[in-house]
């Protein structure tokens, strides 16, 4: 199961193909809405998110709202394209510019993508790195995200993502507050989110190869997303500064079968699923478009300047959570479809069955 996407921040549309679902999985257009909408929500977002609300379009690959086991074309229209149409054109724009994005962009962001990707790709406009880096295409990863779900639900698999910190103030009234200080100084806050996967059945992943580890595939699926700078499975960092008599979780037997006093491996051993619930949590750090920008260098000129100014949230850790929830649950479909097979649901489904009944493990 393999998810490649395509799209510019302020193009006409993002695009994700998904290849890999079995066929016959049935799916549902409000609930895919229902993630893309979460995603643009929580305090401290950008006023782009009212402009649009995100809508999923099917191009290919499903009929009559299931799944015909070929690639699944989807694409989200972003709606702010017709005030960059001649500035973020496909093709070589006709009569004078217009709207936004005319000018070329050479004041780098530090924090963002804009210099080493300038720098890497040869570009004389930033504009030509930003729009791809932007944390705009995570629209289209939820879509993707929703459809995991939708896939891993038929196996008992659940998975959720909250924001647990935001500058470092707890959600709630004093993130809040946070956050509205953080906006009367221009400036933006990161936080903590945390990913936790249930049902999950013991040995999805493997310990044979550094490629098939779960906790690395989790952990890259994770850092993977913008402005995310750290990841811990379980209890992760805390585990370095216990003994091992203290970290590791012991193995006891009960009507569930195999199972674990505590948790704090997050639910992975050695690479492999153990059974316990999947518990990440993700650093996400504050946002480098700052309303009182930081010191640069005029890329056209070489001169000091300051760095660009773009529409852009204070904080988004809520929808990091939307985006971090979509990622792992992408991620376990993939492993879920490795360790299962199967060209049709009921294949698929089949598989999971037998497996559950060898291994003699119950679902918690």
């Amino acid at each position: 199961m393999t998810l490649t996407t395509a799209g510019e921040s302020h193009g006409p549309a993002l695009v994700a193909i998904v290849e890999g679902i079995p066929a016959g999985l049935g799916l549902d257009r409000t609930a895919i809405d229902a993630d893309l909408h979460r995603r643009q929500q929580g305090y401290g977002r950008s006023p782009r998110q009212q402009l649009e609300r995100d809508e999923v379009e099917v191009l290919a690959g499903l009929r009559h709202g299931r799944t015909l086991g070929t690639p699944l074309a989807i694409l989200v229209r972003n709606r702010d394209h017709a005030n960059w149409a001649w500035g973020m054109s496909p093709w070589p724009p006709r009569g004078g510019a217009t709207g936004k994005g005319t000018k070329p962009v050479t004041l780098p962001r530090p924090g963002h993508a804009d210099l080493p990707g300038a720098m890497k790709y040869g570009f004389d406009d930033v504009r030509d790195a930003l729009e791809r880096a932007s944390a705009r295409h995570t629209a289209v990863v939820v879509a993707a995200g929703a459809v995991a779900k939708t896939l891993l639900a038929e196996v008992g698999v659940h998975v959720e993502g909250r924001a647990v910190e935001i500058g470092g103030a707890d959600v709630g009234e004093a993130g809040r507050s946070a956050i509205d200080a953080a906006r009367e100084d221009r400036d933006t806050l990161g936080g903590i989110v945390e990913v936790r996967a249930h049902g999950v059945p013991p040995g999805l992943g493997s310990y044979a190869t550094r490629a098939e580890r779960l906790d690395a595939r989790v952990g890259a699926a994770l850092l993977g997303i913008q402005a995310v700078k750290g990841v811990e499975i379980g209890d992760g960092f805390a585990l370095a500064r216990m003994r091992g008599s203290e970290a590791h979780d012991e193995i006891v037997r009960d009507e569930r079968g195999l199972a674990r006093r505590t948790n704090r491996a997050g639910g992975i051993e050695g690479g492999v699923s153990n059974g316990e619930a999947i518990v990440a949590r993700i650093g996400m750090k504050p946002l480098p478009t700052l309303m009182r920008p930081l010191d640069s260098v005029d890329l056209a000129t070489g001169e000091p300047a300051q760095a660009l100014v773009e529409r852009s949230d204070v904080a988004a850790v809520e929808a990091l959570a939307v985006v971090a929830e979509s990622a792992v649950a992408f991620e376990l479909a993939r492993a879920a479809r490795e360790k299962f097979g199967g060209d049709s649901m009921d294949d698929f489904r089949a598989a999971h069955r037998l497996y559950l009944e060898r291994v003699d493990w119950v679902p918690r």
